[in-house]
């Protein structure tokens, strides 16, 4: 996979940090570490990744909703995650998604669902 800019959405400091530093293991470039639904929004529309991954749980707001807002002013590939993926799936049948906790190349191989299902 060819490196990539990716925004990562979460509001655990340490699962964000976890993820972007494997992401960057991995050659990709994490332009920013949102925590909030707000944050997100404005990342993504400034940034523009390439691909998001995000927790769909944030302690301001939801990472459901931010992608939603992102997604109706530009299409970026993304990746949710949480401890609890029911949810989402009832939400977004076929979106993208993971399960906490994850390996690397469970994450690997999201990013490059997401990627394809975008294209």
């Amino acid at each position: 996979m060819k490196p990539l800019r990716i925004l990562v959405v979460e509001d655990d400091s340490m699962v964000a940090l976890t993820l972007a530093e494997m992401l960057e293991a991995q050659g990709h470039d994490v332009l920013a570490i949102a925590t909030t639904e707000f944050e997100a929004v404005t990342a993504a529309l400034d940034l523009k990744p390439e691909v998001m991954i995000v927790d769909a749980q944030l302690r301001e707001g939801s990472g459901i909703g931010a992608v939603d807002r992102i997604q109706n002013r530009i299409r970026i590939a993304h990746v949710f995650i949480s401890g609890d993926i029911l949810p989402i799936h009832a939400l977004r049948p076929l979106a993208t998604m993971i399960q906490k906790p994850f390996f690397e190349a469970d994450l690997t191989r999201a990013i490059q669902r997401a990627l394809d299902a975008a294209a």
